[in-house]
């Protein structure tokens, strides 16, 4: 990694973005190579140099940053909610290349979703070999019209993701197939069906083992139960003996049965049995969270879980009911009613409670309205030694507030750790509020969201 700006320093810092960067180099920071332009011209000119020398250096780069080279103009002229105003991010467009399709799969979702893959012969594109795109559906496919051997364009969305942007019809020899979607699910075998007004076909067995799986991994996640050393390939271990069919199924597990596992010794059974332990008092939002609700992610999870003082509340509550919260239509208080109603369902509850896991939900029992952030948009930046980022969200929203990935013009303050990014320029730009990590503990402990020790 390279550094590219510095905000403090025990010497002055130039007002030159240019000298800046070479201080930072006398100081032995690495740092990104840099160009002088005196001219939208010539900036337009370097774009377009390193549009084709990018794939030359030893790290990939997506794009350029053109930055006003006087700093204290920079700072007379602010910041937007994203980026400070003196500084402008070129994109580079994503690298196409061509791809055959070999075949198209599906793969089937923790929600049953039967979701299409194209097989591709392996080709490198934005420095890593791809075999596989998502087709996301099969409205997709007739849209783009992709067939199995057909040549397409291939790119990386936001360089990450491979996608198919389309056919290169002119390469087709007329031996290329239509691709239709399965009549049952190639886990279980189950029937699988498309509900109405949705794009996306399902298996609607609950049981099905690839649901079985992905809900488990989702449910051990580190943003659900943060059940660590439970991944997948422990999680399909799990399956194949039948030690652990759901959720329920984890915290009745003995360190022998674990231990017996290939590539688990008497250590790593141990340890898993600790996390395992550990989980079972998280807060009743990560709990709902981990169930993988359709249409409820961490947030709506959080909201819910602020207006009922237990689990058992939320699985007797009415479609009515749960639409009062803040961010719950319709479509989710159903998939909430319909998922909580499920006897499969409550046999995993009953054997969450028989197990011990009691969801911390006494501290999460106020109104968010009441709390001392209600209604206010904090950004964290930097290192927390304390506590993990994920935790930190969790104590600003049980004190009423949200986390925003970027400092603006409506946020109340900025929670800065240890060695802060450049959301610090932003803030101090604005004249947002910069709490410490401490400032912020102290706050939260006055509510009593901290442990005391």
């Amino acid at each position: 990694s390279h550094i590219s700006n510095l905000i403090e320093a025990h010497v002055q810092i130039p007002d030159s973005e240019a000298n800046c960067l070479e201080l930072l180099k006398t100081l032995g920071f690495p740092v990104p190579g840099y160009e002088y332009c005196q001219s939208i011209g010539e900036v337009l000119a370097v774009i377009s140099t390193w549009q084709e020398k990018r794939h030359a250096l030893s790290y990939d780069i997506d794009g350029i940053v053109v930055k006003l080279e006087n700093r204290a103009i920079g700072r007379m002229l602010g910041a937007t909610g994203h980026s400070p105003r003196s500084q402008i991010a070129f994109k580079f467009p994503p690298e196409q290349v061509e791809a055959k399709v070999k075949h198209i799969t599906v793969q089937v979702g923790r929600t049953g979703v039967i979701t299409p893959i194209a097989i591709l012969e392996p080709v490198t594109v934005s420095g890593s070999v791809v075999s596989r795109a998502t087709l996301h559906n099969e409205t997709l496919i007739r849209e783009k019209d992709i067939r199995i051997g057909d040549t397409v364009i291939l790119q990386k969305a936001g360089e990450v993701i491979p996608e198919i942007v389309t056919v290169i019809r002119e390469k087709r020899t007329g031996d290329e197939k239509e691709f239709s979607m399965p009549a049952t699910c190639p886990s279980c075998g189950s029937p699988v069906v498309r509900l109405q007004g949705e794009a996306a076909y399902r298996c609607m067995d609950v049981s099905c083992p690839a649901q079985l799986k992905e809900s488990l991994i989702h449910f051990c996640s580190r943003d659900a139960m943060d059940i660590r050393g439970l991944g997948p390939s422990l999680i399909e271990l799990l399956l194949q003996s039948g030690l652990a069919m759901d959720a329920g199924d984890i915290y009745a597990l003995t360190w022998g049965e674990v231990a017996k596992l290939p590539g688990m010794g008497h250590k790593s059974a141990e340890n898993l049995m600790k996390s395992i332990h550990a989980s079972k008092t998280r807060p009743l939002d990560r709990l709902i969270y981990a169930f993988g609700i359709r249409n409820v992610g961490s947030r709506t999870a959080a909201l819910i879980s602020r207006q009922f003082q237990s689990l058992d509340e939320i699985m007797d509550a009415t479609e009515k009911r749960l639409m009062m919260i803040k961010e719950v239509g319709p479509e989710t208080a159903r998939a909430i009613v319909d998922f909580f109603h499920a006897d499969s369902v409550k046999q995993v509850v009953y054997k969450l409670k028989c197990a011990g896991v009691e969801a911390a939900v006494a501290r999460q029992s106020y109104e968010a309205e009441e709390g001392p952030l209600s209604g206010k948009a904090l950004v964290i930046t930097g290192t927390l030694s304390s506590m993990a980022r994920h935790e930190a969200k969790e104590r600003i929203e049980r004190l009423g507030g949200k986390v925003t990935s970027s400092v603006s013009r409506n946020t109340f303050a900025l929670i800065a750790g240890s060695s802060p990014g450049s959301k610090l320029d932003r803030a101090r730009a604005l004249g947002i509020r910069v709490m410490t990590e401490e400032e912020f503990l102290d706050l939260a402990q006055e509510r009593g969201f901290v442990d005391e020790d």
